[in-house]
């Protein structure tokens, strides 16, 4: 017998949806400008976000000014392979981009993970068809009583169930407090995060042949996501790959 709930609910939730966005209108996850569905970017702030898409290098994910052709790779990458095997990133961290992912990651913006969790789902298909498991880079616990929360977390935590893979909430565990990576170069930046992480004793035998997807909320050299997948791989991890929100973009000289 049919649940006479079951012919109620699906009216309900629409009408107590639509009496939210009148109580509380969807607004711009950027700027705060109302916009006509929930975690969306209004026009100008789309119009400033500069989404990454093809042609880019096919192991770092940077985007490349003209097509060099099928399965190409940056300068960067060519003379010093990433650990990890590929990484993309949905966005270019640019100015615009820049305020909103320092308010999500610094001022308790967890508004903004399903717009955020959209962008990685289309920048990372390949990535997530592909992987095992989901597992965020870790904060060290000091880091996070101080922003309640760890961002990279909330991501991989919201990616994970929208794609249906395994969540690895805790398999890297971050043992020093590093110095902050804002203002390093890259080989600082290698040096500051080596020997930081670890694996999680109880994952030790759980990892052999997974191909672990992580997750970031910005790629800039690369150096801790290296030093992540590192570990990971010397725990028996079959292959590493990184997606993030945004990246920087650099000239390739550097």
């Amino acid at each position: 017998m049919t649940h006479p709930m079951e012919f109620t609910n699906p009216p309900f939730k629409d009408l107590a949806k639509r009496a939210l966005d009148i109580l509380l209108p969807p607004a711009c996850v950027a700027c705060g400008t109302l916009v006509s569905r929930a975690h969306a970017l209004c026009g100008p702030c789309w119009e400033k976000v500069d989404f990454i898409d093809d042609p880019k290098c096919q192991s770092c994910g940077r985007p490349f000014d003209s097509d060099p052709g099928r399965e190409s790779l940056c300068g960067p990458c060519l003379r010093n392979p990433p650990i990890y095997e590929r990484a993309r990133s949905a966005i270019v961290y640019g100015d615009h981009s820049r305020r909103f992912i320092l308010a999500y990651k610094h001022g308790d913006r967890t508004d903004m993970v399903p717009s955020m969790t959209g962008w990685l789902a289309r920048a990372g298909e390949d990535l997530i068809s592909d992987a095992d498991v989901i597992a965020p880079v870790p904060l060290h616990w000091s880091r996070f009583l101080t922003r309640r929360f760890n961002q990279s977390a909330e991501l991989a935590r919201t990616l994970a169930r929208r794609s249906d893979v395994p969540f690895a909430a805790d398999v890297l565990l971050r043992k020093k407090r590093t110095a902050s990576q804002a203002g390093l170069n890259a080989k600082q930046r290698a040096r500051n995060v080596r020997g930081a992480f670890s694996v999680k004793p109880a994952w030790l035998s759980g990892l052999s042949g997974q191909r672990v997807l992580l997750i970031d909320d910005v790629l800039t050299t690369g150096a801790t996501l290296n030093a992540c997948a590192g570990i990971l791989l010397w725990a028996g991890a079959r292959a590493v790959d990184v997606l993030t929100v945004a990246r920087v973009v650099r000239a390739e000289r550097e």
